[in-house]
């Protein structure tokens, strides 16, 4: 097995040498696999870790981007962009590449929950068994710098979980995943990561969406859109999704391997994403109470932190959950602007799926991985009761995070409640820019008027403007200033902590329907922008992204919010 140690890969072949197919070799592949010719139509997948599909090229790929900054973590050579198999293996091209030491992909099946619950209805079948991957396929494994990375093409045609869909992403959809990957991994969030960006003038599909500026909450016209193909990559992409299906057919016993394929799947996750803290010796059960504990650890310090930035992952379903403990699946996202506990870009999400209730859609999904756990423990009293007890401790541990949080946000040394209850309050009625008002805080203001800045409206009640102003003397009464330099040192520290930059909607539309009309350059441009969002930059670009949402854009659909990505 090679590995690459910091030298530069030239060449796609390089590339080829470094690959290491984990996944595929140590877990099962559908046995009915072979019986179903290239295994594109829907259909149900009773047992097997995956199947193998190979992905459908998009005609006549155009290159739009890719991540400069990842490629240089990877050790790729800018080179390699433009090498026509590359270019070939990331446009989903595999079958006309002859040096693959694997000339396949693979696509897996997941179990839905939604908020704790399970469901089988989004399964054309009603069972279970074709819910999955529709449209993403998994192409390379690869050992580079001494991590091991899974690249999977998203909208690289059909696979048997497609669901009667046509397996394809959209321009739209895919600019905003690529851009906002590599925006979460600059925050320093944990996140999947985007490689490359493809799309085609060949080729187009129907997708539903909005008039121009409507303010309808559901998609009125189907409009055609260019296909595209963005590369995402992560150390695997194993859901909590994915052990609830192997977790479901175990306790239901649904086929004579089913606890072995459970039992399995979740060694090769600890394998994956927890070896360095999950020591190989140990016991199966040993090593599931470690993982869950682990588990919880990553989801509830992710959890956090995406509060801490404004993100809200707006469909926060058991198979959008990395079981990694990373972000994953950038679909109706959104990054807020006006605060609001409530927001929520997705018109299908819910008040569930909202910004401050992802700490509790983070439980839920976090029980629904616990429940999965529980059949390979079955024979064993004490290791069930353990489990238990870390599932029921998770409400406690994530408001320990949360409560941390929020402190290291207003630069104090501990949660003050009811400091923070009157600051909720107060940003709820003055209508306060989320990301603004946390930075312009940063600076640690000797006044109000500075953070009036944030304010989508003017201070007219003096009721409010007072108690603004006693929530600030409360506020500097309690962080730990005593001069200038003191001063320098906690505003330096609240900066890294409070962005200034955050991926905002409207930066999407703008990037991806330039897009549209072969104009990458705000695509580029984003890019660079959303990879300091903590740094200063130009007053030029301050003064571009750096401002709150435009008045003309409130309750606009597409803006304000979005249907679920296609």
């Amino acid at each position: 097995m090679k590995k690459n140690t910091n030298k530069n890969i030239e060449t796609f072949e390089e590339l080829v040498n470094l690959s290491d197919y984990s996944f595929i070799k140590k877990l099962n592949s559908d046995p009915d696999a072979k019986f179903n010719a290239d295994n594109k139509l829907s259909r149900e997948v009773f047992s097997g870790h995956y199947v193998p599909v190979s992905p459908t090229a998009i005609k006549e790929p155009i290159y739009i981007s890719h991540s400069v900054n990842f490629f240089k973590e990877l050790g790729f050579s800018e080179s390699l962009i433009k090498s026509d198999d590359f270019i070939k293996m990331f446009s989903a091209d595999m079958s006309n590449i002859s040096n693959l030491a694997q000339n396949i992909g693979w696509a897996t099946g997941y179990a839905l929950s939604i908020y704790g619950t399970e469901y089988y209805a989004q399964c054309p079948f009603q069972t279970g068994n074709g819910y999955g991957d529709g449209r993403a396929i998994s192409v390379l494994e690869a050992l580079l710098n001494g991590k091991r990375w899974e690249f999977q093409l998203k909208g690289a045609g059909k696979t048997p979980y497609c669901r009667g869909a046509d397996g394809r992403a959209v321009l739209r959809s895919s600019v905003r995943e690529f851009l906002a990957q590599e925006h979460m991994h600059a925050l320093g969030i944990p996140t999947s990561r985007s490689l490359t960006l493809f799309t085609s003038k060949k080729e187009q599909v129907n997708r539903p969406w909005f008039r121009d500026n409507s303010y309808s909450k559901d998609p009125e016209v189907m409009i055609e859109e260019d296909v595209a193909i963005t590369t995402r990559v992560a150390s695997s992409f194993i859901r909590v999704g994915q052990l609830e299906l192997f977790g479901r057919r175990a306790r239901k016993n649904e086929h004579e391997n089913a606890l072995k394929e459970l039992e399995m799947i979740v060694l090769h996750l600890i394998d994956r994403e927890y070896s360095e803290v999950i020591n190989q010796n140990l016991s199966l059960e040993e090593k599931i109470i470690l993982l869950a504990i682990e588990f919880q650890n990553r989801l509830t310090s992710l959890v956090a932190n995406w509060i801490r930035v404004g993100y809200c992952q707006g469909n926060f379903n058991s198979d959008n959950c990395a079981a990694g403990g990373f972000t994953l699946d950038y679909g109706p996202f959104g990054f807020i602007e006006m605060f609001d506990p409530k927001y929520q870009s997705w018109t299908g999400g819910g008040n569930h799926f909202s910004f401050f209730n992802q700490s509790k859609a983070g439980e839920k999904n976090f029980k629904s991985f616990c429940s999965a756990l529980k059949p390979l423990l079955n024979e064993n009293t004490q290791a069930l009761e353990e489990l238990e007890k870390i599932e029921n401790n998770f409400s406690k541990i994530m408001q320990e995070k949360m409560e941390n949080m929020w402190a290291n946000k207003l630069g104090i040394e501990k949660f003050d409640v009811e400091l923070f209850e009157e600051l909720m309050n107060l940003m709820i009625e003055t209508k306060v820019d989320y990301t603004i008002f946390f930075r312009e805080l940063s600076n640690i203001p000797n006044d109000i008027t500075t953070l009036e800045k944030s304010f989508y409206g003017n201070l007219k009640n003096e009721n409010i403007k007072t108690r603004w102003n006693n929530w600030l003397e409360i506020w500097k009464s309690l962080i730990n200033v005593n001069n200038e330099e003191s001063k320098q040192k906690l505003s330096n520290q609240m900066k890294h902590t409070n962005p200034k930059y955050t991926l905002r909607e409207w930066h999407l539309v703008w990037a991806y329907q330039e897009a549209e009309n072969g104009n990458y350059q705000p695509i580029h441009e984003l890019q660079v922008i959303m990879s300091k969002p903590y740094e200063k930059q130009t007053k030029k670009i301050e003064e571009k992204y750096y401002i709150k949402k435009p008045s003309d854009f409130f309750g606009i659909a597409g803006i304000s919010h979005v249907s679920c990505s296609s």
